[in-house]
């Protein structure tokens, strides 16, 4: 008799806890991502220096395109001093890169083809990559612990 008499409390108790308002659960909140794109690539692959070479937004995703540029290269981008047909065979050299970060915080990263990335960009997965949120109606930040 008193183990039903528990099991009533406890579920009693349970009912109870579930009628709580929670009105800070129901708020609208804003996720911001911030990316440093050629950072991340290099970390990725391990070495070499990455440059954005075009982006694409769709309703769910923006994607973006990067090219490893090689030592010539980068002195290129820093002295202009290749020619331009060496830097164009220089590229034809180089690793692509598509990296396409979705608006619910999941990300890709392929390089030529190959899947160095996929999952969730949290602040934890990569130095490069760095969340903030936000209230939605108010524009507040919102720390967590």
């Amino acid at each position: 008799m008193t183990n039903q008499k528990e099991s009533q409390l406890n579920t009693k108790e349970l009912v109870e806890l579930n009628n709580i308002n929670h009105p800070a659960w129901d708020e609208p909140i804003i996720c911001r991502v911030e990316v440093d794109l050629p950072g991340w690539l290099k970390q990725l692959t391990g070495g070499k220096q990455w440059e954005v070479y075009g982006e694409d937004e769709e309703e769910t995703c923006i994607s973006f395109v990067l090219r490893e540029l090689n030592s010539d290269e980068s002195a290129r981008v820093k002295n202009k001093a290749i020619p331009a047909k060496l830097a164009a065979v220089k590229l034809a050299e180089g690793k692509l890169a598509e990296v396409t970060l979705y608006h619910n915080g999941y990300a890709v990263v392929d390089v030529d083809g190959k899947a160095l990335f996929d999952g969730t960009l949290t602040n934890g997965t990569s130095d490069c990559a760095h969340l903030s949120y936000y209230h939605a109606d108010s524009g507040e930040p919102i720390i967590l612990n």
